[in-house]
C-alpha cells in the first residue's frame, strides 16, 4: 500500500510539473507557471525515492506503468479528452506490467 501511494503521488507530481512546461512552451501560458512546475518535479523525485524497492531501476520500471495510467486520467480530468478504448487497454497493459515487476516472486 505504501508503494502504491508514493507511485500515485509521484505520477501526479511529475505530470503536473511537466504540464506546467507544456502550458508555457506550447500554450503560451505565463512563464511564472514554471515555478510551481519545477517545485512539482523536485517533489516528484523525492516521492519516487520513497517506494519500497531493492533497486532504483526496478522501481523506475514499475513506476512507468503507473505513469502511463495516471497520464490517461490527467488527459480526461484536466485536459477534457476522454480516453478511448485503446488508451484504456494500453493503460491496463502498463499497469499489469508494473504489477508483474512489483509483485513477482524473487528469491
Amino acid at each position: 500500500m505504501h508503494t502504491a501511494l508514493f507511485f500515485a503521488a509521484a505520477a501526479s507530481l511529475e505530470i503536473a510539473g511537466c504540464f506546467a512546461f507544456w502550458a508555457v512552451i506550447r500554450n503560451g501560458a505565463n512563464a511564472l507557471w514554471l515555478v510551481p512546475g519545477v517545485l512539482s518535479l523536485i517533489a516528484f523525485g523525492a516521492a519516487l525515492t520513497q517506494v519500497e524497492a531493492a533497486a532504483a531501476g526496478r522501481a523506475f520500471a514499475a513506476y512507468g506503468g503507473v505513469y502511463v495510467a495516471a497520464s490517461l486520467m490527467w488527459l480526461w480530468a484536466v485536459e477534457g479528452f476522454r480516453p478511448d478504448r485503446w488508451d484504456l487497454m494500453g493503460g491496463a497493459v502498463c499497469l499489469a506490467g508494473a504489477a508483474l515487476i512489483v509483485f513477482a516472486p524473487r528469491g
